[in-house]
């Protein structure tokens, strides 16, 4: 299958790096390499990219997408190990970073990587493909409070109790094995007055996808791994696709800004923390309606920027 990905906020994004011609700029999340192919076009002969993703199909569409560019290394990975990249490279610090942390449409699109709730197939959603542990083993194997806690924290949906209930009673009988039979599952458990509002599928297969993938789990240290690799003066967009990643974001990006720990009755800050950043968006960026009408799924999207403030 073809790597065909829509790159969301494409201008914002590379906009807000204010990318240097001769600047050196990592893509954390290649995908389809839409970002990285605006940076490039942005650099002279002496800047560089670094393209990152932990998903292989993902890295080899890029290579063909970007070939006519030689200032590209491509590192499969996880960005969670940005330092580690960085290191194994000899790049002390960098210009410019992305994270666009949603799962990309052939991710989506193609059913065998058992993303999709509309497509049966069996249940995967592992972006790293050559990771063992996959939804099957959630599904299948997490106790009843642990399904539970899932669901509730990972996809805020307000019948978790109950999905996690009927998953352990049916796989008592067999396991679980497809997407569709795990929609069934979700159907059932949850009142068909409440079965309107889109599918119904939708939250529990996000929490399942996001506990597989440790997609929360590893943003506050590669968010701040990645402010302490900026060059005074970089900057950092991260695009996120859900309420749990952008509270995230925000929350790092203000204790970056205001690290002070002091009680708020001292007169002077006496805890020597001093800002990394300087936040550029207060509120986030979001797609643009005429965006909207090429693409739908970037509807839920939020930029936010954040640029690394002088060491000195």
């Amino acid at each position: 299958m073809e790597f065909s990905h829509y790159t969301v906020m494409l201008s914002e994004t590379v906009d807000g790096l204010n990318v240097r011609e001769n600047g050196i700029y990592v893509d954390c999340t290649l995908g389809g390499g839409g970002h990285s192919e605006e940076i490039l076009k942005r650099l002279d002969g002496s800047g560089k990219l670094i393209g990152i993703d932990q998903d292989t199909m993902a890295l080899e569409a890029s290579k063909k997408r970007l070939s006519k560019f030689n200032n590209v290394e491509y590192v499969h990975n996880n960005f969670y190990n940005i330092s580690e990249v960085l290191d194994s490279l000899g790049i002390e610090k960098v210009d410019g970073i992305v994270m666009d942390l949603g799962v990309s449409s052939p991710q989506l699109d193609q059913a065998e990587r058992g993303f999709s709730y509309h497509k049966d197939a069996p249940l995967d959603m592992r972006m790293n493909r050559e990771k063992e542990f996959s939804a099957y083993n959630v599904v299948n194997e997490y106790s009843e409070e642990k399904l539970y806690k899932v669901i509730r924290d990972f996809g805020e949906e307000k019948f978790a109790k109950n999905i996690a209930k009927h998953i352990v009673i049916d796989r008592e009988i067999k396991p679980i094995e497809t997407t569709f039979e795990l929609v069934e599952i979700i159907k059932k458990s949850i009142p068909a007055k409440f079965r309107k509002d889109g599918h119904p599928g939708k939250k529990t297969f996000q929490a399942i996808r996001i506990e597989v993938n440790s997609e929360l789990s590893i943003l506050d240290k590669a968010i701040n791994d990645s402010i302490d690799r900026l060059n005074d003066g970089g900057r950092l967009s991260i695009i996120t696709f859900h309420s749990l990643e952008d509270r995230i974001v925000k929350n790092i990006f203000r204790d970056n800004e205001k690290p002070c720990t002091c009680p708020s009755e001292f007169p002077i800050c006496v805890c020597g923390k001093k800002p990394k950043v300087k936040i550029i968006t207060r509120k986030p960026i979001e797609c643009s309606d005429e965006e909207l009408n090429l693409n739908n799924r970037s509807r839920s999207a939020k930029l936010r920027i954040c640029e690394k403030k002088s060491s000195k």
